[in-house]
This record gives structure tokens, C-alpha cells and sequence, in this order.
């Protein structure tokens, strides 16, 4: 792979370059970052805001050593629309601090006792099924927001807006090439938009109202809503956070492929760790979702070999810029359902097939007992939305209830590898020696 850098991460672009260069960010994160709060019922300013404010957050406490970007993330969609369902937008803030403080606090152990405590916690054959049940659960979402019209009730026509949607988006990921080829999510986007106002289910009247300047209605604690931390809150939260850690962790490894350096080292996986759950503190002070790593950009970098972190630095002013401008938000918002829902049924659809291929990636065998009942336990509890009801009104569900007896299981049941043997270390292995 020739990862040579036409800019280095310390190197500043010329004047000229930078504003075109980190709007090619900007373009890469803007699908997936809007699309998490449409879902959740959240302000698309205020996660653009976020993920800029994040970013920046994320450079500094790396030292300026990971160009990486932060967006929205898909693996806390389902249970921040459980936790604005129980206790409001309030009850999701607290929640998404508290899956912040995770971060944070693993972040603390990584950098007293190193990483491999996590690796043996967390080991492909739980990780990759719960990524499939992140994917799969959201997939009856994806449909109803793909065939139903405002109503709730099945149309021809708005299905066939999300389905020249979910075209669009396959036909960009497909045969799309180099820049294009990073954002399908808002080629896709902006086609069936174009459709949908074709077909006349676009109201465009809020964007010619709607103000250049506007600020954000922020979702602050203790202004906006009293704060109550709940143990179920944190049952929604840690199981997910503790999962989406690997996430994390893959992410720092493929950037150390691209970038040609072993993140896990320097600045250290501690510090990539805290930084992503500092900036997903800084979204729930403020109202937004929690943050994530995000691949899209991870993309650009490999095409483009600009390594610069005042680039992803550039792209995270701009961000914060575009939330603030009211006549964004307004377009954003005028985006019918059927758009977004298209757009969903590939998505989420991906997130489980990057479960399957973690699975395949670190080889799995499914002739191994071992493997094939922690796997089936994951998928059915966390897919059939199983419960369990604790004292106090504590109730664990779904995928979070199927993480935490895929921890259990690969702990308790005999013939588990030892953490080196596992695909994170055998990666960051395979990688030095590449560098080398």
C-alpha cells in the first residue's frame, strides 16, 4: 500500500488547499453525522456542533498525532431512543455522559495496566456478533421509515422515493471512484432528495423562512433539564460503550495501516480512548449524540494522502460553522423520511455485515461449539429484544443484555484464547512488521 503522504500530520497545507481540503471532510462525515440525530429525534445543528467541538477535543488530547474525525455514532441509536423514550432528551444526555465516563474511565486502566485486559474482554467472537445485532435491530426502523408515508401508513410513492434513494447510495459505493467513492451516503442523499421534490413530498418553505444566522436550541444540563442519574440509564449505556470500544480500537489500527504508524503505541490507545469519550462528554453537555470514529475519513486519508490534522482540524471549524447557519439546518430538516430511510436499509445493513466480516477477518470456527453457542446466544437475545428485570426498576435489554452474556459466556465456557492470540493483537502485530 503506498501511504506515502503528499502532507505529513504535522504539516500545514497551503492557504489555497485548505479550505477545499477539509471540506472533502466535511463532505465524508455530513451523511451518517446528520442521519443518527434524524433518527433519534436530536438536533442535526447541534451534532454537526458537536462533532466539530469533539474533533478538536480529540486532536488536542492526542498531542496532534491522530488525523482522525468524530461524527455521530450508529451504535447508541437504539438506546438513545430508549432513553428519550423513559426519561426525555434530558434522560439521553445523561446516558450518553455516562457512556462518555466508560470511555474515560477505560481510557484511566488502559494507561495504568496496558490493553490486553480488554482484548481478552472483548474478543471477536463476542464483538462481531453484537455488531450484527447493532445492525439488524435498527432494520425494522430502516423499512417503516423506507415504506410509510407521515401517517404511519404504506405508500407506493414515498417507497419509491427511498428506493431510488437506496439505488443512488449502492451505485456510489460501487462504481463511484476515488472522493466520490467516500461519500454514498450523501450522493445518495442528495439524489433521492432530488427525486422527492420531483415527486412533490418535499416542503421547501422552511429554508426561504428560516434565518442565515440561528442559533441552536442546546440541550444544557440543569437549564434544560434537572439531572437524574438512573441505573438504567447506565444498563442502556455501559454494555454498548464497553462494545463500541473495538469499534475504537479497529479504527486505530486501520489508521496506523494508512498513516503508516502504530497509534496503539503513540500517542497510545489511553489517549485515542480519551479523547473519543471526552468529545462524547462534550456532545451530552450540549445536546448532541454520542461520538464515534469516523471510517469515512479514514477513507479520504487513504485516498488523498493528506495526513494533516490541521485538515481534520479545518473540517471541525466548518462543522461548527455549518450549525450555526440556520438555512442549513432548515434544508436539513426538509429531508422527507422515505430519503433517510433508503439510505438506513444499506446502512445499517453494513454495520452487520462488518460484523459477519470481523468474523471472517479473525477466522472464526463455527465447527467450535464454543463458538457457535456464544454467537447464537448473542444474535437471538440481542435481535429478539429479550429483558431482564432487576431490583429498583432496572431493566437490561436487547443488545446491551446481549453484550453483557457475550462477555460471560467467552469468560466462563472452557477453550478461550489467550488475548495475544486474539485479532486485534495479531493485527497491530502484522502491522509493525509491515512498517518495519
Amino acid at each position: 500500500m503506498n501511504n506515502k503522504p503528499i502532507l505529513d500530520v504535522k504539516e500545514f497545507p497551503k492557504p489555497s488547499q485548505w479550505l477545499t481540503l477539509s471540506i472533502q471532510h466535511l463532505f465524508a462525515m455530513f451523511g451518517a453525522t446528520i442521519l443518527v440525530p434524524y433518527l433519534v429525534g436530536l438536533s442535526p445543528a447541534i451534532a454537526l456542533i458537536s462533532s466539530g467541538l469533539g474533533t478538536l477535543a480529540f486532536l488536542l488530547i492526542t498531542k496532534f498525532q491522530v488525523p482522525a474525525y468524530l461524527g455521530s455514532s450508529f451504535a447508541f441509536i437504539t438506546p438513545v431512543i430508549a432513553a428519550k423514550a423513559s426519561g426525555g432528551p434530558g434522560a439521553a444526555m445523561v446516558g450518553t455522559f455516562i457512556a462518555g465516563l466508560v470511555y474515560g474511565i477505560v481510557a484511566l486502566v488502559i494507561s495504568k495496566a496496558g490493553h490486553r485486559w480488554i482484548m481478552n474482554l472483548l474478543p471477536p467472537i463476542v464483538v462481531g456478533p453484537v455488531i450484527v445485532v447493532i445492525g439488524l435491530a435498527l432494520s425494522g426502523t430502516a423499512v417503516g421509515m423506507a415504506m410509510n408515508n407521515p401517517s404511519g401508513k404504506y405508500s407506493m410513492l414515498h417507497f419509491s422515493v427511498a428506493l431510488v434513494t437506496l439505488a443512488a447510495t449502492i451505485i456510489f459505493s460501487i462504481y463511484a471512484k476515488k472522493m466520490l467513492s467516500i461519500i454514498p451516503i450523501l450522493g445518495g442523499i442528495v439524489v433521492g432528495y432530488i427525486y422527492a421534490l420531483f415527486v412533490g413530498i418535499v416542503d421547501f418553505s422552511p429554508v426561504l423562512k428560516a434565518n442565515w444566522f440561528q442559533m441552536p436550541e442546546f440541550i444544557i444540563p440543569f437549564v434544560s433539564y434537572k439531572v437524574k442519574f438512573t441505573w438504567d440509564l447506565a444498563a442502556l449505556m455501559i454494555p454498548v460503550a464497553v462494545v463500541t470500544l473495538s469499534e475504537h480500537i479497529g479504527h486505530q489500527l486501520v489508521l496506523s495501516k494508512v498513516v503508516g504508524r502504530d497509534y496503539i503505541k503513540e500517542p497510545g490507545l489511553h489517549r485515542s480512548i480519551l479523547g473519543d469519550g471526552t468529545a462524547t462528554i462534550i456532545s451530552a453537555l450540549i445536546g448532541g449524540p454520542p461520538k464515534t470514529t469516523y471510517g469515512e475519513n479514514i477513507g479520504v486519508l487513504a485516498i488523498t494522502r493528506v495526513y494533516s490534522v490541521y485538515v481534520i482540524a479545518g473540517a471541525a471549524v466548518l462543522a461548527i460553522i455549518f450549525g450555526f447557519i440556520g438555512k442549513v439546518t432548515a434544508l436539513i430538516q426538509t429531508i422527507p423520511t422515505p430519503v433517510m430511510g433508503g439510505v438506513s436499509i444499506l446502512l445499517f445493513g453494513i454495520i452487520a455485515s462488518s460484523g459477519l466480516r470481523m468474523l471472517v477477518d479473525s477466522k472464526i470456527d463455527f465447527g467450535d461449539k464454543r463458538n457457535l453457542v456464544i454467537s447464537s446466544v448473542i444474535l437471538v437475545i440481542g435481535i429478539g429484544g429479550a429483558i431482564v428485570k432487576l431490583p429498583f426498576n432496572v431493566q437490561i435489554q436487547g443488545m446491551a443484555l446481549a453484550a453483557i452474556i457475550g462477555v460471560l459466556l467467552n469468560l466462563i465456557l472452557p477453550g478461550r484464547q489467550p488475548a495475544e492470540e486474539n485479532m486485534f493483537e495479531v493485527e497491530q502485530m502484522n502491522e509493525k512488521k509491515k512498517i518495519a
